[in-house]
């Protein structure tokens, strides 16, 4: 991902040395998990009627850090059930997903991300939807969560719902052509947990007096997105100089 000190992805420590069986040729499912969890892996959009709710975690993996330049290849997302979805696009791919771009423009489906300024940057370059409206855990983090100046996924999951996270894949090439079980935990795991930090961020910001803040900051992302995209990553143009 993106970002000047952004988190990029992570995956779950607590699951490390679990076997994994193939269910299916499109999903692999932990066997050891307190409640069975499955990881779905779809090639180039989710299936028809595969994902609802009001509140879908979103993620992203591209090839680099700038979106535009670098090529989305995994989304990920899960409505909380305990399972996730991948949806990985390939070197060649249209990016044309009609089903994955009706839920991410969904209007009436709040989607969570953890630092939500990059993944909807890169949804945006290359399937051509805003997927708001928006709860980025890291606004609410730094919102609520002033007594430190640790905000990524990591520390968010260690805190608010007590799950080490590790990086071990952060680094992996996500647009190789086979991607592996690891990986695809790796990639779970990032919005495994963010529908359980958005419960505990949103008691936290209401406590503060913050949660209108909050929001107003997240309506302002797709214009943050778009800006970074039209070449002011790193400019303040609210700045006086």
């Amino acid at each position: 991902m993106w970002r000047s000190g952004m988190l990029l992805s992570a995956r779950s420590d607590w699951l490390a040395g679990e076997t994994w069986a193939k269910a299916a040729p499109n999903r692999f499912a932990s066997l050891d998990t307190p409640t069975r969890m499955t990881v779905y892996f779809h090639e180039e959009d989710l299936p028809e009627g595969t994902l609802s709710g009001p509140l879908i975690a979103v993620d992203t993996e591209t090839m680099g850090l700038h979106p535009g330049r670098d090529r989305l290849c995994v989304v990920q997302l899960s409505n909380g059930d305990g399972n996730e979805h991948l949806v990985r696009f390939g070197a060649q791919s249209s990016y044309a997903a009609p089903n994955l771009k009706a839920l991410l423009a969904d209007p009436n489906v709040t989607k969570i991300y953890h630092f939500a300024r990059f993944d909807l940057a890169s949804i945006y370059a290359y399937l051509d939807v805003m997927a708001a409206p928006v709860f980025c855990t890291k606004i609410a983090s730094r919102l609520v969560r002033t007594y430190t100046d640790r905000h990524g996924l990591k520390d968010l999951a260690r805190e608010l719902v007590g799950v080490e996270l590790s990086k071990q894949q952060q680094s992996s090439d996500w647009g190789a052509p086979v991607i592996s079980d690891a990986q695809r935990e790796y990639a779970a795991s990032d919005v495994r947990y963010l529908h359980r930090m958005k419960a505990e961020l949103d008691v936290r910001l209401a406590r503060e007096g913050r949660t209108a803040l909050a929001q107003s900051c997240f309506d302002f992302l797709p214009a943050r997105a778009r800006l970074d995209l039209a070449g002011w990553p790193e400019v303040d143009i609210f700045a006086h100089v």
